[in-house]
């Protein structure tokens, strides 16, 4: 039962009177689409005067203070730039168009970002998610190069991942691996064509699936193009080094993070056990498909947050858009115990 009477509603008429609804000039291009619709009526007593022919000034709308925050990014290229500042997207994607006409150059020249660092370190990739006080550095296209390779291994030793918008690029090099003894090849470097056949386009995992089904003892060719570089810049190193305990630009709580289906919201960032299991999937699909990717792994986690076995989170795998991806019956179970093991404290968190 309700508190308060509901006051009768009066239509708004013709004949002089006014009626105010809705009227909330503030930029009508800024998207303000969260805040809430206010009607501004009359009472009963302002009518009567009306009718009996008092005119009444406008009632004053109350201002309102609340707005829906711009979020601004400060960027600048790795290799040396101007700072600039960037908003108003809502996709990796986009992200990369603003940057692209902040600094006047073609989008395709972004081959990745990194947050917080102009080197190249896998550790500091932009991802699904930006922290609200990082500062992006955006990696250009720089020189290519093509390199015959021998597959003298089943394993290359190589974890791909991609940008979110078309290129697949080196992560990782395993330590001895066939890859790692050819010093041209490096972490960052754009994966452009495989003997010939233009990648560009293609997700991480399709390429990875490229790469593993060239015969052992066969012979190919891979076209790299390198990030650019300045005579300043470092690049960083192929296998986790000591860590430092300097604090980095961005240390904000809240993330802005890219949705599934294209949309982006202000999140608070994953507590120890979430990152500690999307940690953990992520190394089983470095371990499984050769590839990383983070916001891969979050969206497996998320699948599996409400299940209680490994049953009802393979059929929530198999309904979703991730069947496509062909996980086997073994690997959908390593995943579960990873997210179990994650829940139960078994994980530490990974921070590389």
């Amino acid at each position: 039962m309700p508190l308060f009477n509901k006051k009768p509603t009066v239509k708004p008429t013709t004949n002089g009177t006014t009626h105010y609804e809705n009227n909330n000039n503030t930029n009508a291009n800024n998207n303000n689409s969260a805040l809430p619709s206010m009607t501004m009526t009359n009472g009963p007593n302002s009518l009567e005067k009306r009718s009996s022919g008092v005119q009444q000034p406008p009632p004053q709308r109350p201002e309102s203070n609340v707005t829906k925050p711009q979020l601004v990014f400060h960027c600048q290229l790795a290799h040396g730039s101007p700072t600039g500042l960037i908003t108003g997207f809502a996709s990796v994607k986009e992200l990369y168009q603003k940057i692209a006409e902040c600094y006047e150059f073609p989008v395709d020249e972004i081959l990745f970002c990194t947050l917080n660092s102009h080197k190249v370190d896998m550790s500091k990739l932009l991802g699904g998610q930006i922290g609200l006080d990082d500062f992006i550095f955006a990696h250009r296209k720089g020189r290519p190069k093509e390199i015959e390779i021998i597959k003298s291994e089943d394993a290359l030793g190589l974890t791909i991942t991609d940008n979110g918008a078309g290129y697949a690029f080196i992560k990782r090099i395993k330590e001895g691996s066939v890859i790692d003894k050819i010093p041209h090849i490096m972490i960052g470097d754009h994966i452009e064509k495989l003997d010939g056949v233009n990648v560009v386009g293609k997700r991480h995992y399709e390429v990875a699936r490229l790469l593993k089904e060239i015969p052992t003892g066969a012979t190919f060719t891979l076209r790299l193009i390198e990030p650019m570089k300045s005579g300043f810049q470092g690049i960083g190193p192929r296998s986790g080094g000591p860590k430092s305990n300097k604090k980095s630009y961005g240390s904000g709580k809240e993330t802005l993070r890219f949705k599934a289906n294209g949309n982006a919201a202000i999140e608070d960032e994953f507590d120890e056990t979430t990152q500690a299991g999307i940690d953990a999937i992520n190394a089983l699909l470095d371990s499984f498909m050769g590839i990383n990717d983070t916001e891969l792994a979050t969206q497996i986690w998320d699948l599996g947050a409400n299940k209680t076995n490994s049953m009802d989170f393979a059929e929530a795998i198999d309904t979703s858009d991730l069947e496509a991806f062909g996980f086997t019956d073994d690997f959908i179970i390593e995943m579960w115990g990873a997210i179990t093991d994650a829940r139960q404290g078994r994980h530490k968190r990974n921070s590389s």
